[in-house]
């Protein structure tokens, strides 16, 4: 399926309408760097942030696809998919603004294999990464349980 996984297509509704969901490993330093660096340049506030396991993630996304998810950035796009690993990163670098979504552009030329292999040799090395505190989630109605 190259960087872009399906495994859920049930589109959003209600309040979830128009947004994007960035799924995250709490525990993971590099995870909670990409949760501040996205939540810095949503200029446009269409990202919410939540923990992979919290009430948010339960909720939107099934059980059934929630059991194969990595510990890692998920994103339930908008229309209802949710995306893994280097498509989930092109993903959100296109929510982030016109430069940012060049950037997006220019690694979608990648083959998949390499962006993936990288996103998973990335992944692999993040247990020595250490974790930041999230400043500022209390105060941002953007972060959900």
């Amino acid at each position: 399926m190259g960087g872009r996984q399906r495994l859920h297509r049930g589109g959003a509704v209600g309040a979830d309408q128009g947004l994007t969901r960035l799924f995250y490993d709490g525990t993971c330093g590099i995870c909670r760097w990409a949760v501040h660096f996205a939540a810095k340049r949503d200029w446009q506030e269409q990202l919410r942030f939540a923990p992979l396991g919290g009430s948010t993630c339960l909720r939107l996304i099934p059980e059934a696809q929630r059991v194969a998810l990595p510990d890692s950035l998920v994103v339930l796009t908008a229309e209802g998919e949710v995306l893994l690993r280097s498509a989930a990163v092109i993903h959100l670098l296109g929510q982030m603004g016109p430069g940012w979504r060049m950037v997006g552009v220019g690694l979608s030329w990648v083959p998949p294999f390499l962006r993936d292999g990288s996103y998973r040799l990335i992944a692999w090395l993040r247990p020595t990464s250490r974790a930041c505190p999230m400043d500022g989630t209390g105060q941002d109605a953007r972060f959900e349980p």
